[in-house]
């Protein structure tokens, strides 16, 4: 029940943002302004993901200089290569890479090189795939690989309202594929395209290696704002604790979804026999709109 594994982990949840960029490749600001954004906003860690591009050479920014007490950095990269189903480069999130990770081979395609970032201790994501349009096809080339989807990118949808890639993840779960789904900014600092998404993963201590392994295992949820405190599984319902919500949903294969409604709805109890055998994940919402995602729980 990858969902679920955010609230038995142990230790603490931990405000973080893994897709984001620097003047390194085609953002506005500096790696260490673009980390000081960040630490001031409350974030406790950040991914700089700047693109994996010759033009860029190559870059996975280190951003040791820029920690502190409070902001750790794991090092990282959007990286590419051709081609999904539109003829266009692949966005793959690559957070977790070594500085040292090789550039593309001339004849290295999106797969090899996903799985490669893997072997090299990456938590890889599909990146922004209702930006790229991606298909199902698109999607089961990296379902074995990946270890999640981007289910919000705050940049997309400020630029194009296309931030929402909950349509792949849930495709996906229903041909069985255990993936987990995340928030990102994927911020440029040209607009404001920041602090609209991020993940809330729990670790026991806030460096990169716990946090990584916290990710791979799904012990996180992703957020726009609402806290999701708790859920619990238990026979044939599930209890869900978050901040103040009006809706709390539990969605599933196909149709299927359940919810409770309420002004300062802070604990709902859903019925889960529309889901046995299968899968469902959580989506609270608040009076503003902003929405929480767990991760899929599997039943």
């Amino acid at each position: 029940m990858t969902g679920l594994s955010a609230f038995t982990a142990a230790g603490r949840f931990h405000r973080g943002n893994i897709h984001t960029h620097s003047d390194r490749s085609d953002g506005a600001l500096s790696p260490q302004s673009v980390c000081r954004h960040y630490e001031e906003a409350g974030y406790d860690f950040l991914c700089l993901s700047d693109h994996f591009l010759e033009r860029f050479g190559f870059p996975v920014t280190d951003t040791t200089a820029f920690r502190s007490n409070r902001l750790t950095t794991i090092f990282g990269a959007e990286i590419h290569a051709p081609e999904n189903s539109h003829g266009e480069i692949w966005h793959l999130l690559a957070c977790g890479l070594p500085l040292d990770f090789a550039p593309l081979e001339p004849d290295e395609d999106a797969v090899a090189l996903a799985a490669r970032a893997v072997a090299a201790g990456a938590f890889l994501g599909i990146a922004h795939p209702q930006w790229s349009s991606l298909t199902i096809e698109d999607g089961r080339q990296m379902a074995g690989i990946a270890h999640a989807v981007e289910i919000w990118n705050t940049g997309c949808d400020v630029e194009c309202a296309r931030g929402d890639g909950t349509m792949l993840l849930d495709a996906l779960l229903n041909e069985g594929h255990r993936l987990t789904g995340y928030a990102a900014d994927d911020a440029h600092f040209k607009l404001a395209d920041y602090n609209g998404g991020w993940m809330m993963v729990k670790a026991e201590a806030n460096e990169p290696e716990a946090l990584l392994a916290a990710m791979k295992a799904g012990a996180y949820y992703s957020t726009q704002g609402p806290a999701i405190l708790d859920i619990v599984v238990e026979a044939d319902q599930i209890e869900i604790t978050s901040s103040p919500a009006v809706t709390v949903s539990l969605v599933g294969r196909g149709s299927r979804a359940e919810c409770a409604t309420g002004r300062q709805l802070t604990r709902a109890t859903l019925p889960l026999s529309r889901f046995a055998g299968d899968w469902c994940r959580v989506v609270v919402t608040d009076a503003a709109g902003h929405r929480a995602w767990s991760n899929p729980i599997w039943l």
